[in-house]
């Protein structure tokens, strides 16, 4: 289970990372005008959101099977953290939803109005576009909550080195941090670029471990706290 939880989860991270990178268009995500101007013209913009619906579930999977292989050892809090995933995925699956379809219609609509109706397009495309910053905030804390609830029960459990479960709260306080910013800031910020660095470095890390800690355990044997 060690070793199929570090496969969903690096697969779901990595795989979505390229496509992003390669498909999503990008810009100044708190200027509305020029951003929803880069979203009209995307022909892949849906593709692409329902890429990254489908590859960060893979992920959050990854993490409940991590919650599986500790129910064991830590059943209240494997318990909880898989509750906490589990909303977290529901969240995700609002936000592609509004993220992927509702504002791609809103911004297209937008794109195509003229004269007075214009502005009442773009009222409406920005009217989703906070939507979008709610869900994406609560999304945020959410997978926060999870990944501080997971990262406990990897610590009091021992099935892994107990560093990766501190790095998993470290990545879980990361993820709060970018929730509530968004809820302040928007979409865009320096602090949420950086944090968001250092997120991926966490998550990516983390799911390597797990598949390095699955390798050096022997079989029948607890892995060693370091």
């Amino acid at each position: 289970m060690l070793a199929l939880s570090g496969v969903l989860l690096l697969v779901g991270f990595v795989v979505n990372a390229i496509q992003r990178m390669l498909l999503h268009p990008t810009g100044a995500e708190d200027d509305h005008e020029a951003i929803f101007a880069e979203y009209a013209v995307s022909d892949v913009w849906v593709a692409t959101h329902f890429a990254e619906f489908v590859l960060v579930l893979v992920a959050l999977a990854g993490l409940l099977v991590l919650c599986r292989a500790l129910r064991r050892e830590t059943p209240y809090l494997a318990l909880l953290a898989a509750g906490a995933i589990t909303a977290s995925g529901a969240a995700w699956t609002a936000l592609q939803a509004v993220d992927g379809i509702t504002l791609k219609q809103a911004v297209d609509a937008w794109a195509a109005a003229s004269g007075a109706e214009k502005a009442t397009r773009y009222a409406d495309a920005e009217t989703v576009r906070w939507i979008e910053w709610g869900l994406q905030g609560y999304f945020r804390v959410l997978l926060g909550i999870a990944f501080l609830l997971l990262g406990a029960a990897a610590v009091v459990s021992r099935l892994v080195p107990s560093w990766l479960g501190m790095l998993l709260v470290v990545g879980g306080l990361l993820s709060l941090a970018i929730g509530f910013s968004i809820g302040y800031q928007g979409l865009e910020s320096g602090f949420q670029d950086a944090i968001g660095i250092a997120l991926q470095l966490v998550v990516l890390v983390f799911g390597v471990g797990l598949l390095v800690s699955r390798r050096a355990r022997e079989p029948g044997t607890r892995a060693a706290s370091t």
